[in-house]
């Protein structure tokens, strides 16, 4: 199996902080997306999106995004406490906890980075005052994870999770936006402290 990918991009940290939790080891190829190596015919291919990260079995049928990536790697790998939720009721708070991070933290996060940088205008329209609009978006989802986190120790609950690695990558990224907790926010300051001693966040920050 080969891993495409750029390390450095929220997408790839997902995958790879999920890997790394599950000790799994995998050859990889990196991308340059400023270059625009997405872009070309060969790579479109084997994505069916156009975008990073994307696993090629040794059948040659390859999985784009990376919750789809890590769900195979979770059913290949059962683990006593499966990052996904064990019980139906933990399935179903993580899958809700995993989605209001990605869907209100880290996507809109991209929308904020990409259209206030232009940083790809060469190859989509950019608005700059959505992206003005999406970052003060992202601003006011972190009231929402404060409360969840001074409920519970990891996001969905009493387990890390895949919520928690959306969400943590989500908190690394919005420093691209200059957003960072405020001191209102005492809890998600805990828990960032709390998910930077993890040995598999630690290697892909290192």
């Amino acid at each position: 199996m080969k891993l495409y990918e750029l390390a450095m991009t929220p997408s790839a940290r997902r995958v790879n902080i999920f890997l790394n939790e599950l000790g799994i080891e995998l050859a990889r190829e990196s991308l340059n997306l400023r270059a625009g190596d997405n872009l070309s015919d060969e790579f479109k291919a084997i994505s069916i999106n156009g975008r990073i990260p994307v696993l090629e079995l040794d059948d040659g049928q390859t999985l784009c995004e990376s919750m789809a990536i890590c769900r195979y790697f979770d059913e290949l790998n059962p683990a006593e406490h499966s990052l996904f939720g064990n019980t139906p009721l933990e399935k179903a708070q993580v899958e809700m906890w995993q989605r209001i991070c990605e869907l209100q933290g880290l996507f809109v996060a991209f929308q904020a980075f990409r259209n206030i940088t232009k940083i790809y205008q060469d190859r989509e329209r950019c608005v700059e005052a959505w992206g003005e609009e999406s970052r003060q978006r992202v601003i006011e989802f972190l009231p929402t994870l404060e409360k969840q986190l001074s409920k519970q120790p990891y996001v969905a609950g009493e387990h890390f999770s895949v919520a928690d690695i959306t969400a943590y990558v989500m908190m690394s990224f919005i420093k691209n936006l200059e957003i960072t907790p405020s001191d209102e926010q005492p809890h998600i300051k805990a828990w960032l402290n709390k998910m930077e001693q993890r040995p598999s966040i630690i290697a892909v920050n290192g």
